[in-house]
């Protein structure tokens, strides 16, 4: 007899603090073990990495991590945040500006998009409105 893993999320709102992105990847690594997706942990982690630096880089307020299983071994890891702005890379184009060789930042995205299988952002509410913001998104197996 065969079974079926029911689906689940996870959702980790963080403050708008330099500590939070540390948290919220210990928290990631601990669900991935708890539900024996330890494979896709690598992964996964580097993707969470990215974008919550991102948010926590170009925004002030808080943040959120979700995590949710898509369909067996198949993880998608979004984060929120409270400004609608979607960054280059995530929008309809999909084209990631490539950083200058002696930058010392700038490739996350692009480091989002070569690593994961899939990438999506949505745009929640007008821009400023209270709730609003987008949440960038990116699957794994």
């Amino acid at each position: 007899m065969a079974t079926v893993s029911p689906s689940w999320a996870y959702t980790l709102h963080l403050p708008h603090d330099l500590r939070a992105p540390g948290i919220a990847r210990a928290t990631l690594r601990t669900v991935l073990d708890a539900h024996g997706l330890s494979s896709l942990t690598p992964t996964a982690e580097l993707l969470a990495s990215e974008l919550l630096t991102n948010a926590h880089v170009h925004t002030t307020g808080p943040y959120a991590l979700r995590l949710r299983a898509m369909e067996p071994g198949r993880l998608r890891v979004a984060v929120w945040d409270t400004d609608s702005r979607v960054p280059p890379g995530f929008n309809a184009a999909g084209v990631v500006p490539v950083a200058p060789c002696d930058a010392e930042g700038g490739r996350g995205l692009q480091l989002v998009r070569a690593c994961a299988d899939a990438v999506g952002a949505s745009v929640l509410g007008e821009p400023g409105a209270s709730g609003g913001g987008k949440l960038l998104w990116a699957e794994c197996r």
